[in-house]
């Protein structure tokens, strides 16, 4: 994923922009407003700060909205709640205060790409086909194999929709907790491998789970019958 970090205070952006590497995301970093407007590449979510030192971040936000649905996510020192709710209302998609974590961020970077993504190309599409087998239907939160709507308890379902966001992708077990159970999760794993196990068993057959030991879980659809 793709994020135009746009934030002057230099130790702030590299350590967010390590996190976010560290993390598999792909870092553009400006110090400028200007230069975020002027930013020609793509990107799929911008995090931006108010407090930029040629212009306001608000007018940013503006000028970025109205340019298109690009998620933003407002970074800023200003916790006065007329900020937010200006900025919220500018069109930025969420707002987090400063002093904050990485793992924070990137919690509210999928939770926005979250709630984009039925807005655009998930509800065009439709029902996602993995393989000949395996359905997800996103939008209604439903998993179909064989044309069978199959059973899964709601988080069941949320670490089956994460991991099949990019089959094949390696996801660290930092990355599963966070995205699926919660950005503040400190207690034990084992309840990852308890639902991995439940989708290997009502899945068996259509994806296959695989155990990175010490690092995560990789997903891969099966191949289908016949295939080279």
């Amino acid at each position: 994923m793709r994020v135009l970090l746009v934030e002057d205070d230099e130790p702030v952006a590299q350590s967010l922009r390590r996190g976010l590497i560290r993390y598999g995301f792909e870092v553009e970093w400006v110090s400028t407003g200007g230069a975020a407007l002027g930013h020609q590449g793509p990107y799929d979510v911008v995090l931006l700060d108010l407090g930029l030192p040629d212009t306001d971040g608000l007018d940013v936000c503006r000028a970025l909205r109205e340019r298109g649905d690009v998620p933003i996510i407002v970074i800023s020192a200003r916790s006065d709640e007329t900020d937010r709710v200006v900025g919220l209302e500018l069109g930025a998609d969420d707002y987090v205060s400063k002093p904050f974590g990485v793992r924070e961020v990137i919690a509210r970077i999928r939770a926005v790409m979250r709630r984009a993504q039925p807005r655009t190309e998930a509800a065009a599409a439709g029902p996602d086909t993995y393989g000949s087998r395996l359905t997800i239907d996103r939008k209604a939160a439903r998993v179909r194999l064989d044309g069978e709507e199959v059973p899964l308890a709601p988080k069941e379902y949320d670490l089956l929709a994460f991991l099949t966001e990019e089959p094949g992708a390696l996801m660290s077990r930092e990355q599963i907790m966070e995205a699926v159970w919660d950005a503040n999760w400190f207690g034990p794993t084992k309840t990852l491998d308890v639902h991995v196990a439940a989708l290997r068993r009502k899945l068996a057959g259509a994806v296959v789970i695989e155990a990175i030991r010490g690092v995560g879980f990789r997903l891969e659809i099966a191949k289908d019958d016949g295939a080279s």
